[in-house]
């Protein structure tokens, strides 16, 4: 039965040219193993005969020659497939997962999980289905050469293949479910363990470590069941399939005791016969096979289900003149509504409202992270953003100055310097070479540093989302004249709760139940006591 991953298991098969060779190179050792119990035979044969051909010994060293290189090969084309095609879904995923942008409909653990696990699953598809069309091909051609030892022993053997058959069918049927749950609940888990990482500090703060815990560990129980399901199922399988390889395989050999009584087979025809019932029996001993298959399927299916997820309505195009924001009647599904506004280039613009009035999401809409649900939105391309509360990435506190771009020391330490953390990091144990985890640095440190990594990019545009929001006033103050050095002429968008900040701003964007209900100078707006009352709390 088709599944929602199998086209995208079938492009990521064909993208690429290696498993070609790797399908080739499996059909030259499989002839090799099909050749070589014929071989083996007449080997034995002859040394029974008490003669020696040259020819005999040569072709058997040969097959066995080929057969030890062409598994060494496969070792290697086979893992080289699995981790470029692993590679390849990563990115596509990636990509289109930063398309969706935030908020994204799959919280960030699952994501992880599908970027991660499920990826690492699909890349593997290649190596999986040649492996198994590899054994389909060895149990028919063994058939074929026992047919041409002894039509009897063909027909044996055949007989076993309806149950091999039906032991295939029933595996799949019952491990498909559980597979799926599986895979499901583990980007579950995944998703609860990262939002309790990220709140560790609020968890310990609030004595709710052991009811966070039960809340993380709840799906474990559907975990098991499914993990059981597919253990159990798998169990079932092994031991019936154990039992059908030697019943085969006697049956066949008694099969061929009676040809070498009537003469009809040799005693190194009875070698081989026994060679190539365990090679047509090999479908059976891929019943693990299988099981990795159905996991390859329902994380192709996870991967798929991101994929098919369109990307929310950007209307974007660069306005006529460099560094000007524009929104024409944009709405945000319960954020904005007929958000109309314009930021003139080199604006420094403050965005106040109350707490829920949608401050972040009109960031987010023009710093290009997050989508519309209808209206127009016109900015440029080169946007620097940063956030209350940034994540630190890079090895270390230099490299996470310049995450993401080709910035020099030089660069990064200027970016440093106007955000004024340059003293604070040179009195590192390692100054700008500590690693991020052995930096100890405050909420407003940490701050600064997001903000020098959005500046070293020299945007056109900078959006801060209450990116100063941990430093007192002064600090504040010095990073807002620093930045009007280090970025002059460009266009500021600045998330604020300070009316000191408001004050400093060309213009002020009054934002209120996700609709703009003014805009203006700090001291115009001033007279209007709702406006007062967003800093003041209404007091």
């Amino acid at each position: 039965m088709t599944k929602p991953g199998d086209a995208l298991l079938s492009s990521t098969v064909t993208r690429d040219y290696r498993p070609w060779l790797l399908l080739l190179n499996a059909a030259v050792t499989t002839a090799a193993g099909l050749l070589l119990p014929t071989a083996l035979a007449d080997a034995v044969d002859m040394a029974l005969s008490g003669t020696f051909v040259l020819a005999t010994i040569l072709f058997l060293l040969a097959l066995a020659a080929v057969e030890i290189l062409g598994d060494a090969v496969g070792i290697v084309l086979a893992a080289s497939i699995t981790a470029r095609a692993t590679a390849w879904l990563r990115r596509k995923l990636s990509e289109h997962l930063l398309a969706i942008g935030h908020p994204a409909p799959f919280a960030h653990g699952d994501a992880v999980s599908r970027v991660t696990g499920d990826c690492g699953n699909a890349g593997s598809v290649a190596v999986t289905v040649i492996g198994l069309v590899v054994t389909v091909v060895s149990s028919v051609g063994s058939v074929v050469a026992l047919a041409l030892l002894d039509w009897r022993l063909a027909v044996v053997f055949v007989v076993s293949a309806p149950l091999a058959g039906l032991l295939i069918r029933t595996h799949l049927r019952l491990t498909a479910d559980d597979v799926l749950t599986y895979q499901e609940v583990s980007g579950e888990v995944s998703a609860r363990l990262l939002d309790s990482v990220s709140g560790l500090r609020t968890i310990a703060a609030a004595g709710i470590a052991d009811r966070e815990a039960q809340r993380v560990l709840q799906p474990l129980p559907r975990l098991a069941a499914a993990g059981g399901g597919m253990w159990r199922t798998q169990a079932k399988m092994m031991w019936r399939a154990g039992l059908l390889l030697p019943a085969v395989e006697v049956a066949v050999l008694a099969a061929a005791g009676f040809g070498v009584l009537q003469g009809r087979l040799s005693t190194g025809d009875v070698l081989a016969a026994l060679g190539y019932t365990a090679l047509g029996m090999g479908i059976v001993g891929q019943i693990t096979q299988l099981t990795v298959l159905e996991r390859t399927r329902a994380s192709a299916g996870r991967i798929a289900e991101v994929l098919g997820t369109p990307p929310p309505h950007r209307p974007y195009a660069r306005p006529p003149e460099s560094g000007t924001l524009e929104l024409r009647a944009v709405s945000v599904d319960g954020a904005l509504h007929d958000v109309d506004l314009v930021v003139p280039a080199g604006a420094f613009c403050a965005v106040v409202g109350s707490s829920g009035a949608g401050k972040s999401a009109l960031a987010a809409v023009l710093g290009g992270l997050s989508g519309v649900d209808s209206g127009e939105v016109r900015r440029p391309g080169d946007i620097g953003y940063a956030f209350e509360r940034p994540a630190l990435l890079g090895t270390t506190i230099g490299r996470s100055i310049g995450y993401g771009t080709d910035a020099d020391e030089t660069r990064v330490r200027e970016a440093a310097v106007a955000a004024q953390v340059h003293d604070v990091l040179v009195r590192l144990p390692q100054g700008y070479d500590t690693p991020v985890a052995d930096a100890p640095l405050s909420g407003g440190e940490a701050q600064r540093i997001g903000l020098a990594r959005a500046i070293v990019r020299d945007p056109e545009v900078l959006v801060l989302d209450d990116a100063t929001a941990s430093l007192d006033t002064v600090t504040e103050a010095k990073v807002d004249n620093a930045l009007t050095t280090a970025l002059p002429g460009r266009t500021r968008v600045v998330v604020t709760h300070r009316p000191a900040t408001a004050a400093r701003a060309d213009m002020v964007v009054w934002l209120e139940n996700g609709r703009v209900r003014a805009t203006g100078t700090h001291a115009e707006l001033w007279n209007d006591e709702g406006y007062r009352a967003v800093f003041t709390g209404g007091e």
